[in-house]
C-alpha cells in the first residue's frame, strides 16, 4: 500500500534533515507519495501567513504529515505554526519518546520514558491581552469585580484553562498508549496543591480514568516534584501525562537525560490525522551547511511508519539509526567528542550510514 504523506520541510535545516529523513524511509522499501507543501518565514511575503491554507487541506485530505522545524520568532512576529497546527486541526495528544540509545553521550544509560502532552488547551491556547488594550482593560476590570483581586494595569494578561473534556481525551490516550505499547506504568503530572480549579480538575479527571484501568498502575506527582524526581530516579517513570505547558518542559527536561534534543522525536496525533515533527528548532545559521544531525527527524519518521502500521520497517529503521549512533563514525559534530569533531560527518552522510544498514 503507498501511503500518501504531506511533506513539510520547513526553515533553517529543516529541508536537510527533511530530505535525509525521505531517502532512509523510502529505502526501508515503504511506497510513499509525497505532497510537498511549504510553510514558515518565507511564505509571509507570498500569502502574508507562514501557514498558508493550502497545507492545512492538504494534511486534511492525507491525514499525515511530515515536518521539519519552523523558526518562531521571540517576542514580536508570528504565532508558531506548530501551535496553529495542532489548534486547527485538533491534534490533541503531543508524544514525544526519550529513549537512550547505546553511543549518545549522556549521563543516564537505559532510559525509555514517554512524554504525552495535551496540545491544545492551557497557557498554549493563545489567548492573550496586550498591554493598554480595550480587551486588556476590560478583563482587568472584570476580574477585580469577581474576585476582588487587582490586575497591575501595566500586566500583559494570558489565559490558562483546562477542561475536563480536554483532559480526559489526553489521560484516556496515554492509558490506550500504555496498553498498546505494553507500558506498565501511567504518572499524571500537575500543580493541582496551587491551581486547585484548573489543575485540580485534570488530577480529577486523570483519577477517574485511571480507575477505568486497572491493569495498569496509576500514581500523580506535583510537577516541580516530578523535574526533582527525573533527575534523580528517572528509571521509575514510564508514561507521563501532562498538560500543554508542564510537558512541554518536562519533554525538554527528558530530552537532556538522554542526550538531547538531537535524538528526541515528536508525534501530534488527533481523530483524523497526525503531524510528525522533531522537537528541535530550526537552527537557522546552519541552514546549508549539511552540518545539522538528522537524528531527531528521522527517528520521528520511526514514529510515524509505526502510526501507518508498518511495524516491521519502524523496527528495521530504528535499528538502523541504534546502529550508526553506536559505532559513532558517521555521526554529526553534536555527536562527537569534542576532540574528535573534526570526524564528524554531515547530514547527507549520516543518511547514507543508515541507508547502508536497512
Amino acid at each position: 500500500m503507498t501511503h500518501k504523506v504531506v511533506l513539510i520541510p520547513g526553515d533553517g535545516i529543516g529541508p536537510e534533515i527533511a530530505e535525509a529523513t525521505r531517502r532512509v524511509l523510502e529505502a526501508t522499501g515503504v511506497p510513499f507519495e509525497w505532497n510537498v507543501q511549504q510553510a514558515g518565514q518565507a511564505m509571509l511575503a507570498q500569502y502574508g501567513t507562514p501557514l498558508p491554507d493550502s497545507v492545512l487541506e492538504a494534511i486534511r485530505q492525507t491525514g499525515v504529515a511530515l515536518k521539519g522545524p519552523i523558526t518562531t520568532p521571540v517576542g514580536t512576529g508570528f504565532r508558531s505554526v506548530n501551535v496553529a497546527l495542532r489548534q486547527t486541526l485538533n491534534l490533541y495528544a503531543n508524544v514525544r519518546p526519550a529513549k537512550h540509545y547505546p553511543g549518545v553521550r549522556s549521563r543516564y544509560e537505559g532510559i525509555d520514558l514517554v512524554i504525552v502532552r495535551e496540545n491544545t488547551e492551557d497557557l498554549y491556547a493563545g489567548i492573550e491581552f496586550e498591554v493598554g488594550t480595550p480587551a486588556q482593560r476590560a478583563i482587568i476590570e472584570t476580574i477585580a469585580s469577581e474576585s476582588g483581586k487587582r490586575i497591575p494595569d501595566d500586566a500583559g494578561i494570558s489565559i490558562k484553562y483546562l477542561s475536563a473534556a480536554g483532559s480526559r481525551r489526553i489521560v484516556q490516550w496515554a492509558f490506550e498508549y500504555a496498553r498498546d505499547n505494553g507500558r506498565k506504568k501511567v504518572t499524571a503530572v500537575h500543580k493541582a496543591n496551587i491551581m486547585k480549579y484548573s489543575d485540580g480538575l485534570f488530577l480529577q479527571v486523570a483519577r477517574e480514568v485511571a480507575s477505568q484501568h486497572p491493569n495498569i498502575q496509576f500514581e500523580d506527582v506535583i510537577v516541580d516534584n516530578m523535574c526533582m524526581q527525573l533527575v534523580q530516579k528517572p528509571e521509575r517513570y514510564d508514561v507521563l501525562v501532562l498538560p500543554n505547558l508542564y510537558g512541554d518542559i518536562v519533554s525538554d527536561l527528558c530530552a537532556g537525560l538522554v542526550g538531547g534534543l538531537g535524538i528526541m522525536p515528536g508525534a501530534n496525533v488527533g481523530e483524523h490525522g497526525a503531524v510528525f515533527e522533531p522537537v528541535h528548532g530550526s537552527a537557522p545559521k546552519y541552514a546549508g551547511l549539511n552540518k545539522a544531525n538528522p537524528m531527531a527527524m528521522m527517528l520521528t519518521g520511526v514514529l510515524m511508519l509505526r502510526y501507518l502500521k508498518e511495524t516491521e520497517a519502524a523496527d528495521r529503521l530504528e535499528a538502523a539509526i541504534a546502529s550508526v549512533i553506536a559505532e559513532g563514525k558517521y555521526v554529526t559534530y553534536d555527536m562527537k567528542p569534542p576532540e574528535l569533531e573534526h570526524t564528524a560527518v554531515g547530514t547527507s552522510e549520516v543518511a547514507d550510514a543508515v541507508i547502508a544498514r536497512l
